[in-house]
């Protein structure tokens, strides 16, 4: 097995990014976890575990636990225990309210994604959306960063799949969506503008 110190990344985060958030890097995320004999405990346990002996609770806790269940050979990449997960982000040139109306209204929505992709479950205004994707059965989060003047992001994470396949098939259906969402977005602006 590949030392954790060699590791770049573990759940899809790098080292750095865990050391930024929660003081500690992975190894020695690693190393805690298994004198608290975390090979033997459950999702639920190690994620207790972090709260209550580093109050590392939330999102952290869900990532570190994923990233420890991973580096043991208890997880499959992209595996969460409610399936498997894509995640695809991509930053635009535009303001965060704009990218939002872009999701949240149909007409737009259809322009880049089609027609009934989804039903929204959730909505926080420029923020967040909570979706059952067409086929019923799947789930996709999204979050909306603004990034300063006229940039945004948009983070994604399709839920519940199947196989890391459909893994592999959401991502690239999403990066090929943001690649056409990108181009509505940006090049609408200047469009309007050379028809003036």
């Amino acid at each position: 097995m590949t030392k954790i110190a060699d590791r770049e990344a573990l759940g899809g985060i790098g080292t750095e990014a865990v050391r930024r958030r929660t003081g500690k890097s992975w190894a020695q995320w690693i190393a805690r976890i298994d004198r608290a004999g975390g090979r033997e405990l459950g999702h639920p346990e190690i994620v207790a575990f972090l709260s209550d002996h580093y109050g590392v609770e939330g999102w952290w806790g869900q990532m570190i636990t994923v990233g420890y269940e991973q580096a043991r050979g208890k997880r499959r990449k992209h595996e969460t225990p409610s399936g498997f997960q894509a995640s695809v982000s991509r930053t635009f040139s535009v303001p965060v309210g704009r990218l939002y109306d872009a999701w949240i209204k149909p007409r737009q929505r259809s322009k880049w994604l089609g027609r009934g992709s989804f039903t929204i479950r959730k909505a926080t205004l420029r923020r967040s959306l909570r979706l059952t994707w067409i086929d019923g059965l799947t789930q996709v989060d999204v979050n909306f960063y603004a990034k300063g003047q006229g940039k945004s992001q948009v983070s994604l994470g399709h839920l519940r799949l199947r196989s890391e396949k459909d893994v592999q098939a959401k991502k690239t259906f999403w990066r090929g969506a943001f690649a056409r969402l990108k181009a509505l977005l940006e090049t609408a602006p200047q469009s309007r503008r050379a028809a003036n």
